[in-house]
């Protein structure tokens, strides 16, 4: 009989954060603890990248330069005594898009009460795929229901040289120091890498590396399983790898946001997703519906494919011969 690494049952949920969950941008609670005009800093981050070719730079990587920015202003003391508890203390004050973060649960809880998919063992996780802050996220109400995030993270400590050596040093994080240094960050092309992460179960078992070639049977949950749920253009790399393997796409808008309306508009009739709604995830909204009815097609088609493989493998019964 042949064996497969996992059963491949589970349909992932994978989500945006910013301006897909919630209507803004996760730094607001920073902004307002240090009164900084949010404006300004975005700003500034904007102009970086002339900034450090005016000074001689050839290769910029402007996706990460808002982290370095963050760490002028702490190295400033425009974001005095910041560091990662106070960043996940900060998290519990991101308001979220209306009906979450219980939208999360109810899709768990509908899938549980159905007979023929717990019988199959269907699950159904969440997944965070962000450039904004880890730690605030995990400070954020939605952490409960998230079974994993990626996101930028900081540490409060150096590896000094000889650190190897060194039994003294402290732990990266530390509630004493401040944020020093970048250790992990997420772009927008850099978000497809998560995404092949919980498709080879990378995530779920660290044997499997996410380079490693790994056949499509052998893959924890694959693409046709996942749903991809985000806001814009910057996403069309995640949107291209999930829809281009099988798997289903949405984008979202800003309720009432024309511009925002337009934007997403685009992207269906461009063919990079498969449709678009309002950012209202309250039950009766079209974009409950549709994420509701995308996670049940997926289950009836795990439920016919076991069923199927079930039937082929076991043939055909004995029976009587009529003469």
């Amino acid at each position: 009989m042949t064996r497969t690494l996992f059963p491949q049952s589970t349909i992932a949920l994978i989500w945006d954060f910013d301006r897909t969950l919630i209507p803004g941008y996760m730094q607001a609670p920073l902004f307002n603890r240090f009164d900084i005009d949010p404006l300004e800093f975005w700003q500034e981050v904007d102009a970086l990248p002339e900034f450090y070719r005016q000074r001689g730079a050839d290769l910029i990587g402007p996706d990460i330069l808002y982290l370095h920015h963050i760490l002028t202003y702490v190295r400033a003391g425009r974001f005095a005594g910041l560091n990662n508890a106070m960043l996940r203390e900060l998290g519990a004050h991101i308001q979220f898009y209306a009906g979450l973060p219980d939208f999360f649960d109810q899709l768990r809880k509908r899938l549980e009460a159905s007979p023929d998919y717990g019988e199959h063992g269907i699950e159904l996780e969440h997944y965070i795929v962000s450039s904004g802050l880890r730690q605030m996220i995990l400070g954020s109400a939605i952490a409960p229901y998230v079974e994993q995030v990626w996101a930028c993270e900081f540490a409060e400590d150096d590896a000094q040289p000889g650190y190897l050596e060194d039994r003294t040093q402290k732990p990266l994080f530390d509630d004493e120091r401040l944020l020093s240094h970048v250790i992990y960050s997420v772009d927008n092309t850099t978000k497809t890498r998560a995404v092949f992460e919980i498709n080879k179960g990378t995530n779920k078992n660290p044997n499997v590396d996410v380079n490693a070639k790994v056949a499509h049977e052998d893959r924890r949950v694959p693409f046709q399983n996942m749903i991809y749920i985000a806001d814009g253009p910057s996403d069309v790399p995640v949107f291209s790898v999930v829809k281009a393997n099988g798997g289903k796409t949405l984008a979202v808008y800003k309720p009432e946001s024309e511009a925002e309306f337009e934007q997403v508009n685009r992207l269906q009739a461009q063919g990079r997703v498969d449709s678009f709604g309002e950012a209202n995830y309250e039950q009766g909204s079209q974009t409950f519906m549709w994420i509701t009815h995308a996670v049940d097609s997926i289950a009836r088609r795990i439920v016919d494919d076991r069923q199927a493989a079930l039937h082929s493998r076991l043939g055909k019964p004995p029976g009587h011969i009529d003469e």
